[in-house]
Order: C-alpha cells, then structure tokens, then sequence
C-alpha cells in the first residue's frame, strides 16, 4: 500500500469511526453510568470486533455476505431488533439509577461486544474499505500490516473519546431531570438507529 493509499485510507476509517452510531452511544452510556476503567471494556470489545471484520473482511467474508441478500436481510433484522430493544428498555429505565454497581465486567464487554457486531452497516464500512483502498496486484497480508494497526489506533482513539465524553456528561448529570433526559436521547438514538437498519439496503460488492 502507497503512503497515498494509506493517508487516504485513514482518512476514510476517521470519518466511519468518528460519525455517532451504536457503538458512540453505547460507550457513551458506559462512560456516564460506569468507572471510566470498567467503561473502557467497551471500547476492548469494539477493537475485537473490528480486528475480526478486519481479518475477515480480508479474506473475503464481508464480500461474500453483502453478495447474499437472504444473509444480509436476516443479519439485518436482527441488529434492527436488538438495537431497537436497547433503546425501548433504555428509555422505560431512564428514571431509575444507572445500576454502576450492578453491571458485572463481563456483562459490560458482552454487551459492548454484541452492539458492534450485530450491526448489518458494518459490512458496509469494512467493504467499501476493502474494495477501495486494497491494491489489487499487492498481497492482501502485505498490506494489513499497514491497515490493521491504522484502524485499530483510530478505533481505539475515537471510541475512548465518546467514552471519556460520557463521563464528562455524567459527571454534569446532577440533576435527575438532566440524567432522565440525556439518557432517554441516548435510549431514542438506539431506536433510530434500529430503524433505519431495518429499513437499509444490501452494501453492493465491486465484482
């Protein structure tokens, strides 16, 4: 991969990991309910799922399940559901205390780990990161020796940024009617994003 190539390729994954989604409004949720240090397992359980993407997507899985519609419209459907679930319990819960105490670290990363993968637009962004900044005539291993650790360090940068954004929101938090409102945005982003998964098209493959 050129300097070119990889400049351009770094800019493109700044702007997919730094647009707000799921997994923005999940670590800012943890960064406003939890320690920052058990807060920061989402951010863990965002790196292994996109070091699997990566790795997959190099050795053509996304292509091949954004090349199957029936693949794409179940996956859909279920990252359409679960998001919407997150949001409908996020807002009926909103007045209650954010269970910090209660959340095991297990649960923090499972749960983290789940909004990042089952999340159909993801193929999209992995795929579009394979078919148009990967050469062709170079070998694929060649080149995510550059690739891998680029996104990963700018995953890692922008995930702990929503997370630290969190903590700084929740630290401001202190009226209750402040913290009922800001975490029932964060339950309606779920919601939102929910629905226009469920209303989105199959990513199409450069063939």
């Amino acid at each position: 991969m050129s300097f070119d190539a990889w400049t351009i390729f770094a800019l493109f994954w700044l702007v997919f990991v730094t647009t707000p989604g799921p997994n923005a409004v999940n670590c800012i949720s943890n960064g406003m309910s939890l320690p920052l240090s058990k807060a920061m397992l989402g951010v863990l359980a965002i790196l292994t799922q996109a070091s699997a993407f990566l790795i997959l997507s190099a050795l053509g899985v996304t292509a091949l399940i954004a090349a199957s519609p029936t693949g794409f419209f179940i996956a859909k459907l279920v990252g359409a559901g679960f998001l919407i679930w997150l949001g409908l319990r996020g807002w009926m819960n909103a007045t209650k205390p954010a269970p910090a105490s209660e959340r095991p670290a297990r649960q923090v990363y499972l749960h983290a780990l789940a909004v990042a993968t089952i999340n159909p637009k993801s193929v999209a962004g992995y795929l579009a990161a394979f078919s148009q900044f990967v050469q062709p005539d170079v070998p694929i291993w060649e080149q995510m020796v550059m690739i891998m650790p680029t996104a990963l360090v700018i995953t890692m940068f922008s995930y702990t940024g929503f997370t630290v954004l969190g903590a700084v929101m929740g630290k401001a938090a202190l009226g209750a009617v402040f913290n009922t409102w800001v975490r029932r945005v964060m339950a309606g982003c779920f919601i939102i994003y929910g629905v226009l998964l469920g209303t989105s098209t199959a990513p199409i493959a450069k063939g």
